[in-house]
Order: structure tokens, then C-alpha cells, then sequence
């Protein structure tokens, strides 16, 4: 029995988690190229290795020929007194495994058959940690801090590496080597020098991952979450729906003294999250979505996707938001384009129509024109 063979096999597959059934067909592999360098080909060649022993043999089938002189190809064909040594049995004509000794291999076969084993132990390992990190796309995870490789993060998440890019990280964010940080597996990507991970620290998914890791009722299902906006390092939104009406969505997604979502606060480095409960009703949906702001009254249209408000004059900034964000991201999470007015302003045929700076391209400036 090969113990030491059987050790090493043991070893391969329990760290780097490799089959051992893949390792045997690599062994069996490089012995049919170190045959093929040795002998020129290895067409007739076969390799057999016992699963339970670790023992091998490597044999070529040859046909037995009469004498000497009518052998052709010594990799093909034995003549009948030479296969006689090896077999009583046999006849002229007869098909004869002739045992090949490994140890006969010249040094550039073995070393080329070494080649073949490492390669497929590299591509095996490779293989294992793609997919491995290919079961965790879409999820958050959490990664070490490495170093900054020009204006991206290399994050280490264990047995590889993923690139934290300028475009995922959160403006403001700092992070110092060796700490640890959770974030969001954009995409996971095969490569010749192996997998290549993009993470975030951006994405909406982020947020909805952490709530499902802090929040038990919506990980057994008994809270979803309908509709997530966010403006990462700001600012999110989330809307909750309960399946249980003993259960209160929004309470559980909060917990005892808010220790829930303070724990994802915390997590990304203060961003303020506001938990509002879902409706079908449109209308109260938004009304919903606008708060801390008070709303007089709210008018969707579900089929123009639009929808007009109405706050008191007091409340209009609060429901604005500072630079539009209160409104913007309302109008995310709800799918709906919003018009604000206050009461005196809805009073006037002619009013301000706030629905024009509620995108992305939001004026900075307009809180002056307003004023104006």
C-alpha cells in the first residue's frame, strides 16, 4: 500500500478541497504523458490505480509476434520467445500487457509529468474557490481590508481576494488596513489566475442583506421587504410589509430600543435609514414614504405612475428634504413621480411644480429660487 501517496492525497483534498477521485485521474494523466515523452506515444499505454491502496500499474497492450525480426514497433508489438518471460500462456497473435516501469522514465518525463499534476491541482483550486464565492454573489460578506491600490481597496475574504472600485465605495468612507468591513458581491468572474470578485459598499442590496442578517422576522419570511431606495453614505428608505397582523413590520425591523437598525447605522458608518410601512394604496403608500414630513392630502394616478401632495406650508422643506432627498428618494422607493405643493402654493393654479427636481439632476440652486 502507498501510504505516503495515500497521506498526500488525504492532505490535497481535506485543505484545498479537491476531490481525490479528480487527484487520481491527474496521476493518471501525467503517467500516460510521461509515457507518451518516453516512448514517443502512448496510444496502447493504460493506467490503472487502485482507489483503496494507492497502488498503480501502467501497462501497454502489444501484440505478440512470431519472432524478433517481424517486430516493427517495440511500443507496439513483443516478440513470442520475450513475451513467453512474461506470460506461459500466451500465443502468437494474443494481445499481452507488458508492465511499464515508472522508474525507467527519463528526467525530462518525469519532470513534465510533475507539470501535469501541479497544473491540475492549480486549475482544480482555482475551480474550487470560483465556485465557492460564485454561491455568495448577490450576498454580503464580510472581508479584511488589505490595502489601497490606487483610488480601489483590495479586500481579502479568505481564500481570495475582491476589488473594492471608486465607483462602489461610499464617498467619505475610510477604511485602515486589517479591518474588517461587510460588503455586497457585485459579480464573480473565472480567470486564468482566478476568480475576480467586485464588491460594493453602494448598492441598495446591501442594506436589504444586513436587515435579513439582523432581522429574524425577515429571514423566516413573516416581514418582507417591498421597495428599498438609497443614496449610499446619506440617506435610505425602506418599505416593509408584515404577513403576520400580530407582528409590526416596521417594530421588528427596528428592534428593543432600535438595537437593529442601530447595529446596521453602525455598520455603514451613520448612514440614517428611515423605516416605513408598505401600503397597497398608493396614496397612502406615499404618504408614508414622505415621512417625517405631515401630508394634507395626497392624489395618485396608478396609471400615469404620478402623484400630487399637498403639506402645510410649515412642513413643505421638511417633505422637500435637504437638496430634494426626502422627495427623491420617496419617489424611488414609491415608483411614482411626486408633486409637492405646499397648501398656499396648491391654492394657486399657477404654483411651483416641484416633480422637475426631484431626479438626479436636482439644482443645487434651488432653494435660492424658491426663496425668491
Amino acid at each position: 500500500m502507498n501510504k505516503e501517496l495515500m497521506e498526500a492525497l488525504d492532505i490535497l483534498e481535506k485543505e484545498k478541497e479537491i476531490s481525490k477521485e479528480t487527484l487520481f485521474e491527474a496521476i493518471e494523466n501525467s503517467l500516460m504523458t510521461a509515457c507518451k515523452n518516453h516512448f514517443g506515444k502512448a496510444d496502447n499505454v493504460k493506467v490503472e490505480i487502485n482507489r483503496e491502496t494507492c497502488d498503480f500499474l501502467v501497462y501497454a497492450e502489444k501484440e505478440v509476434v512470431a519472432t524478433a525480426e517481424e517486430v516493427e514497433d517495440d511500443c507496439l508489438q513483443i516478440a513470442f520467445d520475450d513475451a513467453k518471460e512474461l506470460s506461459k500462456k500466451v500465443q502468437v497473435g494474443d494481445i499481452l500487457n507488458v508492465e511499464i516501469k515508472s522508474k525507467e522514465f527519463g528526467r525530462i518525463a518525469t519532470q513534465n509529468a510533475k507539470n501535469v499534476i501541479l497544473q491540475k491541482i492549480r486549475e482544480e483550486e482555482r475551480s474550487v474557490i470560483y465556485n465557492q464565492y460564485f454561491e455568495k454573489e448577490k450576498d454580503v460578506i464580510t472581508g479584511v481590508v488589505q490595502r489601497y491600490i490606487g483610488k480601489n481597496i483590495s479586500i481579502n475574504l479568505g481564500k481570495a481576494d475582491a476589488m473594492l472600485t471608486e465607483n462602489e465605495q461610499v464617498k467619505g468612507e475610510v477604511f485602515r488596513p486589517t479591518e474588517r468591513i461587510k460588503v455586497y458581491v457585485l459579480e464573480v468572474k473565472s480567470t486564468p489566475k482566478g476568480p475576480r470578485i467586485n464588491v460594493s459598499r453602494t448598492h441598495p442590496e446591501l442594506v436589504k442583506r444586513l436587515f435579513e442578517s439582523e432581522v429574524t422576522e425577515i429571514k423566516d419570511g413573516t416581514v418582507e421587504i417591498k421597495s428599498i431606495a438609497r443614496e449610499a453614505g446619506s440617506r435610505t428608505k425602506i418599505a416593509v410589509w408584515s404577513n403576520n397582523p400580530n407582528v409590526d413590520a416596521v417594530g421588528a425591523c427596528v428592534g428593543m430600543n432600535g438595537a437593529r437598525v442601530n447595529a446596521i447605522v453602525e455598520e455603514l458608518r451613520g448612514e440614517k435609514i428611515d423605516i416605513v410601512n408598505w401600503d397597497e394604496n398608493p396614496g397612502n403608500l406615499i404618504q408614508n414614504a414622505l415621512s417625517p414630513a405631515k401630508i394634507v392630502a395626497v392624489f395618485a394616478d396608478p396609471d400615469e405612475k404620478t402623484a400630487k401632495v399637498v403639506v402645510p406650508d410649515y412642513q413643505l422643506s421638511l417633505a422637500i428634504g435637504k437638496e430634494g432627498q426626502n422627495a427623491r428618494l420617496a419617489a424611488r422607493l414609491t415608483g411614482y413621480k411626486i408633486d409637492i405643493k405646499s397648501e398656499t402654493q396648491a391654492k394657486d393654479a399657477e404654483g411651483f411644480r416641484y416633480e422637475d427636481y426631484i431626479d438626479d439632476d436636482y439644482d443645487d440652486d434651488y432653494e435660492e429660487e424658491y426663496e425668491e
